[in-house]
C-alpha cells in the first residue's frame, strides 16, 4: 500500500508579517526523522507512508510539537491519495511525468 500525503501546517497565531519558517522547521525535523520518503516544496512537503495509520500518526506529532512549542492555532491542508497496488509513487508519479516531457524539476 501507498499513501500520499500533501500537507501544509503552520501557526497563525503570531504576526502575519513574521516568517513561519522555524515552526515549520521543526515540523520537517519530525518528518524526517519518521523515515518516511518526503519531498519539501515551497508550499507543502509530501510524504509516503505506507498506511493510513502512519500517515495520521505523523500529522499529529506535527502538530503536537507546534503545541509543544507554544503555538495557539495552527492553520492545515491535507491532500491524501491512497493506492493499494503500488509503492514509492513519490519518485514513480514525477518519473511517469517526466518520461513524456523530460525532467520537470530544477
Amino acid at each position: 500500500m501507498s499513501v500520499l500525503l500533501n500537507m501544509a501546517m503552520f501557526p497563525l497565531d503570531n504576526s502575519e508579517n513574521k516568517s513561519k519558517s522555524k515552526e515549520v522547521s521543526e515540523i520537517i525535523q519530525i518528518i524526517r526523522d519518521s523515515g518516511f520518503k518526503y519531498q519539501l516544496t515551497s508550499m507543502a512537503t509530501n510524504i509516503e507512508t505506507n498506511t493510513l495509520r502512519q500517515a495520521l500518526d505523523l500529522i499529529e506529532k506535527c502538530y503536537n510539537k507546534l503545541e509543544e512549542i507554544g503555538c495557539k492555532r495552527v492553520y492545515s491542508t491535507l491532500t491524501f491519495d491512497i493506492r493499494k497496488d503500488c509503492d514509492n509513487r513519490i519518485e514513480g508519479k514525477v518519473k511517469s511525468v517526466e518520461e513524456h516531457i523530460g525532467k520537470v524539476s530544477k
